[in-house]
């Protein structure tokens, strides 16, 4: 039930190519509504095809903010999320329209809802450049392993191949000597400022989802995902993008130790992979109503399943 006593924002959070950025632009056409944007790729300038940002015709008129905001060599991170988000959100409501948190960046969803209180914690530049220069000599696998050693919790829910994050809680464990995990827990003590209802978009058969996922690789390399890719490799800056699926996968094929098909394949097999951690993540979180489908064309049925679960929920 709707708690009137705090103003109302809608969510619609899923894995990749399940279809969250069409559910959530017609949600908005339909309850008066902008989507704020909950992507930690999207965020960036540039890497439009890698990261599936909408077209203006996907985006159906709706304003859409926090897509391409932040240049691609500027650190960002959930706390700065959150703080920009809460910015956005305060705007749209005085402007009496609905917010619509639209994402599968289950952290920055997680931080925005659950209030998160980010302290503000120093940095040591040197010790952080040395991590990084740990995961450019050894590898990822070696960052990883530090991770796992200091704080097996926090390990579990950050994966290897995302270096900021894993730097990041190497940082913050060797700043205050405790655990990352024991502070991200402590960080949610106060309640949430916001009244909250998260719809999960998904489907009923896994391998539906995976042969969308498939059928989009597809796409984005029709639309120029290689060209964009070899772009950024060009310009040797590729701390972000190297998160970004979609790019790191092709740096084999550019430096000639690879076919095109087989880093595309590639591609494909990492993002189906991305998935099934987004569905781990989001799978915690008991306060989400999943929208099911075992057909993703099925648009109308989708649609017509979450506004029944939107009324529902603000039904007083």
């Amino acid at each position: 039930m709707e708690n009137m006593e705090k103003p109302f924002v809608l969510a619609v959070v899923g894995p990749t190519a399940s279809g969250k950025s069409w559910l959530g632009a017609e949600l908005a056409l339909k309850y008066g509504g902008e989507v704020v944007s909950a992507d930690s790729m999207q965020i960036y300038k540039g890497m439009d095809i890698a990261s599936a940002k909408p077209s203006k015709e996907e985006m159906k008129g709706v304003p859409h903010h926090l897509i391409s905001v932040i240049d691609r060599d500027t650190p960002f991170s959930a706390a700065d999320y959150v703080k920009m988000a809460r910015g956005v959100i305060a705007d749209i409501l005085s402007r009496g329209k609905l917010p619509i948190i639209v994402g599968g960046t289950g952290l920055y969803v997680d931080s925005l809802l659950n209030n998160v209180q980010f302290s503000e914690m120093k940095s040591d530049p040197a010790y952080r450049e040395s991590l990084y220069e740990l995961s450019r000599t050894r590898g990822n696998e070696a960052l990883y392993a530090e991770l796992v050693k200091a704080d097996p919790e926090a390990a579990e829910s950050i994966h290897m191949n995302n270096t900021v994050r894993v730097v990041r809680a190497l940082e913050v464990i060797h700043l205050t000597g405790r655990r990352f995990s024991e502070l991200k827990a402590e960080s949610t003590a106060e309640e949430s400022p916001y009244d909250s209802l998260i719809l999960g978009l998904n489907a009923e058969d896994r391998a539906v989802l995976y042969e969308r996922i498939n059928m989009r690789v597809d796409e984005m390399v029709r639309a120029g995902l290689v060209e964009e890719a070899r772009a950024v490799w060009s310009e040797g800056n590729m701390r972000t993008a190297a998160n970004a699926i979609g790019y790191k996968e092709l740096i084999p094929y550019f430096e000639g130790g690879m076919p095109l098909d087989e880093c595309i394949a590639l591609i494909k097999q990492e993002t189906r992979r991305y998935a099934k951690r987004q569905l781990t993540w989001f799978r915690r979180n008991e306060r989400i109503r999943w929208i099911m489908t075992a057909d993703f064309s099925k648009k109308y049925e989708i649609l017509e399943k979450s506004e029944k679960a939107i009324e529902n929920y603000r039904r007083v």
